[in-house]
This record gives structure tokens, C-alpha cells and sequence, in this order.
């Protein structure tokens, strides 16, 4: 790596950037290239969306069933459906992880790709699968492979894409994964009636080609510029920023905005001792847990930030929503419910492209947190008196079932359901995503966002065990009173939202940074930047940085310091 640094012989050298004191000039004006670069990075959330969503209609396939439990069975047991559906969660938990460190140690773009060839292999296993073992082991290693590329993606956008539309660029993301539910609904709808084993081998098949689309496009897309500075590539990183925002590679935009992330990187150089492979992970939870700006608050914010949309319980209506319908007795096709829900979810989740840069982060997360947690009590309280937890045995073809006694009353806790959707897809659903990616300083993003990912998934994980138990009929059989626990979850995330969340509208990751250290979260939308790292860091007459960027021994140590 320092070969491209072979013109600077000394330690007092280093390479020459023209830094700016004007903040409206770290940045160049968008572009419809940088739309379309991060419009097909956002691709990798239809993993997730498409993993999420075709397992709740393969649980409910007769013959997916049959093979799992044997001849006659009708429904999973609580064990395998709560396994099945959870062992996915647990292989990204991991992958999430791991990817923290390959996309230090090999860049974004590969962490991708591999991410892409772990999940093609899971999904051979799946679709070979003739019993519960090899589903299982298939869930965990494509699941490894997810959390490899759900990681990787956000921290991605949010290092390439302009500051003035981070958000909207990024909750792109978020629309895959509901274009993935949407996809993965209307293929368990097509196989629904199938026979053979097409009813859960077409639906697993169809994996393969969001990996190879993925996998291929990635190959055409340049590496983030952060990830050269931080390996000490200042060349690498002019280059790509130039292609990134369109401009040539002398621009005063490209200069600008470079000095601003070498400054930026200098600055948390300094402040971020080289302790080590091991302590350079510890570093993600050092300081104080009242300072805004250390890193153990910032990495709670982040992983909290997931857990809390977790919390939400809106996976309980992707993950079960078929199992669940079907239990009630009042759906006469629940395929269809849940192919309404997953297309609310599609709709609803472009709003956000416009509310999350015209109002910001926070406002959208207190004001969804609200709206949801409205329709979550709606739901139990209709449900517990009325609705789906009232109901009276009849005798269809010879077969006893349980019919609610209001089918009104169902149909309404259905309606709040798909309002409860909107609210989500409109802003937890992406805003947790957006957020993520911009409150971590440079020397810990990756481990960070890494982290933060792994707890959605390590709380999608726990969720999606524990479901089964608090709604199966012979265990919890808690109907609708389990939208109460939904309920009093997202109040606590609406009481997090307002003391915790800041607002990063609008700021470069640099200026999130100073944000951080200066305002609490509540005044976090009033405050404006003032000046720029390059600018604090020192410029000559002509604009050039007086202070050394990076040096031969700091690229030299770069490595080390990962």
C-alpha cells in the first residue's frame, strides 16, 4: 500500500490537499450518478426482506409440514417453527460481526461480494433440504452470508452517498427489504396450492438470483473513499470521490471534500490510541457513559437504535402473520392478508425518501413510535373484547374450528395492523438504517454499524424464538393480548426517540461527528456547524492543509492500527 507514496522521503512530507473554510463547499453538488450507485447498493436489503418474508409462507406449506413433522401432521411443532424461523437470525448475528473486521481488513465492496457467495451456498443447502437438518444448517450459513451483506450496505451508503440526500439514499435500503417481503408474498402465494415439493423448493430457489445480481453489480461499483483514507490511500480516495460525485479529479469540490475526511481522520487519529487488534474493538465502548460524544454511548445508541425496531413486533406480522391468521378462524385466505400487509409495507416505506430530508431523523422516529404504539393498543383492546380472542366452535366437512364471534371486530384489528405497517415502513423501518450509518466516528464505523446491525438481528433472533411460545395454542395461546407487549415496547421506543435520537439532517459523517460532542440530543436540530476540520487543522494562504495528511509511517501503521 505505500508504494503510492514513494514521493514522499521524509517524515515531515506528505501529500498536498487544498482544504476549505466554506461549509457549503465540502461537498460537491449531487448527481444522477451518485442516485444510481447507491440505488443499486440498496439492492442487498432485498436479502433481507426476501429471507424474512418467504419462510412465513414455506411454515404454512402442507407438504413443507408434512416433510418436517411427518405424514398427517398439520401445522409445525412450536420447536421446529420457532427454529426454523430463528436460525437465519442467528447466522447474520454472526456474519454481522465478522463483517466489522473484512470490511476494515478488505474494503466494503469485497465484504459484499463474499457476503453474496456465503448466502449462494446456504441456499443450495435449503433447496436440497428433504428433512429439518439440512433447512436448518441452509438457514444458518445463507443467514451468515446476510449479516456479511446487511452490515456491509449501510456502512457503504452512508460513506458514498451526498450529505443532502444520505437519508433518502440510504432508507433506500429499507424499500428493498419491503420490495423483498413483497417479492417473497406473491411467490408463496403462487406456490401455495402446488403438491410437491415446489411449494417450498421455487420459493428457497428464487435466492440465487438476488445473489448473483448483487454479486455482479457490486463489481462495477468503486470502494468507499473512507475506507482508502483510513488504509492511508489518499490517491485511491481522490480517485474514487471524483467518480463518486462526477467532478474531475483537480476540482476544488474533490479537494475540499477529501481534506475535510483526512482531517476528520487525523483528528480521531489522534484521539484513538493504538492499542491492538482486541483493543482497537474495545475502543468501540470507551468513555464515559454520559458523554454524548464517546464511543460506548454512540455504540449503545447504535445498537439500541435496532433493538428498538425489533421491539416494534412488526416481524411477528412477517414472520407469523400466515400461522397466526390461519389460527383465528376468521381469514378464509390468510395468503392474501399478508400479501395486503406486505404491500402496505412497499408503499408506504418512499415516503420516508421525502419526510426523512424535509424533517428530519428524529421528529419521524417519535412521531412513528407514537402512531405505532396507538395501533398496537387498538389491536389488544379490540382483539380481548370483541375481536380475535372471542369466539365460538363450529362444524365445517365434519372438522371442528373456531370461529370469532365479531367478524367486524377481526377485520378491524386487521385495518390497525395495516396502519401500524404504514407507520413503521414510513419511519423506524428505514430511520434505525439511516441513523446507523452516520453516528460513528471513522477509526470504529465499521465495528459500529457491524454491532448495531448484529443486535437487530440478535433481537430479530430472540423474537422470533419466543413468538411461537406466547402465541402457539399450546403454550402461551395469547391471541391478540400479545399486541400489548408490541404496544408497551414501542412506548418505550417513543420515550428513547425523544431523549436519546439526534438529529443528523442534512450534516457530512464529519459534522455528525462535531455534532455529537458539542449538543444533546434534544438540541441536536438547532445546531449548525461553524467551521471545518480542515479548517482547525490548519491552511495555508492558497487553501493547502499546513498540517501533514497522512504520512509514509502512519500508512505504514495503517494496517496495525485495524
Amino acid at each position: 500500500m505505500s508504494e503510492k507514496f514513494n514521493d514522499v522521503d521524509n517524515a515531515e512530507a506528505g501529500l498536498a490537499l487544498k482544504g476549505t473554510s466554506d461549509l457549503e463547499r465540502i461537498e460537491a453538488p449531487v448527481t444522477l450518478k451518485a442516485y444510481l450507485l447507491c440505488a443499486f447498493a440498496s439492492f442487498g436489503g432485498i436479502f433481507f426482506g426476501y429471507d424474512s418474508g418467504y419462510i412465513n409462507g414455506v411454515t404454512g406449506s402442507p407438504i413443507f409440514i408434512e416433510i418436517i413433522e411427518g405424514a398427517g401432521a398439520t401445522a409445525l411443532s412450536t420447536q421446529n417453527n420457532s427454529l426454523i424461523v430463528s436460525i437465519l437470525s442467528v447466522g447474520t448475528f454472526f456474519g454481522a460481526l465478522v463483517a466489522g473486521d473484512m470490511a476494515d481488513f478488505f474494503g466494503r465492496r469485497p465484504t459484499v461480494i463474499a457476503g453474496c457467495i456465503i448466502y449462494t451456498i446456504g441456499c443450495v443447502l435449503q433447496a436440497a433440504s428433504h428433512g429439518l437438518a439440512l433447512i436448518v444448517v441452509g438457514r444458518l450459513i445463507a443467514g451468515f452470508g446476510v449479516g456479511f451483506v446487511s452490515a456491509t450496505i449501510i456502512l457503504y451508503m452512508s460513506e458514498v452517498a451526498p450529505k443532502k440526500v444520505r437519508g433518502a439514499l440510504v432508507s433506500g435500503y429499507q424499500f428493498a427489504i419491503t420490495l423483498g417481503l413483497l417479492t417473497a408474498a406473491c411467490v408463496n402465494y403462487a406456490v401455495q396450492d402446488r403438491t410437491d415439493t415446489g411449494s417450498y423448493r421455487i420459493p428457497i430457489s428464487i435466492q440465487f438470483a438476488w445473489a448473483i445480481i448483487l454479486a455482479t453489480g457490486l463489481f462495477l461499483l468503486p470502494e468507499s473513499p473512507r475506507y482508502f483514507v483510513k488504509r492511508g490511500n489518499i490517491d485511491g480516495a481522490a480517485g474514487v470521490l471524483a467518480r463518486l460525485r462526477g467532478q474531475p479529479l483537480d476540482s476544488a469540490y474533490i479537494q475540499a471534500e477529501l481534506a475535510e475526511i483526512v482531517a476528520n481522520a487525523e483528528y480521531e487519529r489522534q484521539h484513538t490510541p493504538d492499542t491492538g487488534y482486541i483493543g482497537s474493538w474495545m475502543q468501540c465502548f470507551s468513555g464515559g457513559l454520559w458523554n454524548g460524544a464517546s464511543n460506548l454511548r454512540r455504540t449503545i445508541l447504535g445498537t439500541s437504535l435496532q433493538m428498538m425496531q425489533q421491539w416494534t413486533g412488526v416481524n411477528f406480522i412477517f414472520y407469523f402473520s400466515t400461522p397466526f391468521l390461519q389460527s383465528t378462524g376468521a381469514i378464509s385466505n390468510p395468503f392474501i392478508i399478508s400479501l395486503i400487509f406486505t404491500l402496505v409495507n412497499v408503499c408506504s416505506t418512499p415516503i420516508s425518501f421525502y419526510t426523512i430530508e424535509r424533517f428530519g431523523r428524529r421528529p419521524l422516529l417519535i412521531g412513528g413510535a407514537f402512531g405505532m404504539l396507538v395501533c398496537q393498543f387498538l389491536v389488544g383492546i379490540i382483539g380481548v373484547t370483541i375481536g380475535f380472542n372471542k369466539t365460538h366452535d363450529v362444524i365445517v366437512d365434519g372438522i371442528t374450528k373456531s370461529i370469532p364471534n365479531n367478524i367486524a371486530a377481526v377485520n378491524a384489528q386487521i385495518a390497525f395492523i395495516a396502519i401500524f405497517i404504514f407507520f413503521f415502513a414510513s419511519t423506524w423501518g428505514p430511520g434505525a438504517w439511516v441513523l446507523i450509518g452516520e453516528i460513528f466516528p471513522l477509526p470504529i464505523r465499521s465495528r459500529g454499524v457491524a454491532l448495531s446491525t448484529a443486535s437487530n438481528w440478535l433481537w430479530n433472533a430472540i423474537i422470533t424464538v419466543i413468538t411461537p411460545y406466547m402465541v402457539g395454542k399450546d403454550k402461551g395461546n395469547l391471541k391478540s393480548s400479545v399486541f400489548f407487549i408490541w404496544g408497551g415496547l414501542c412506548a418505550a421506543a417513543f420515550v428513547y426517540s425523544y431523549f436519546l435520537v439526534p438529529e443528523t439532517k442534512g450534516l457530512s459523517l464529519e459534522q455528525v461527528d462535531r455534532m455529537l460532542q458539542e449538543v444533546t440530543p434534544r438540541n441536536s436540530a438547532s445546531w449548525k456547524p461553524t467551521t471545518t476540520y480542515a479548517a482547525e487543522a490548519g491552511m495555508n494562504a492558497d487553501g493547502n492543509l499546513k498540517q501533514r495528511t497522512l504520512h509514509v509511517d502512519d500508512v505504514k501503521a495503517a494496517p496495525r492500527d485495524l
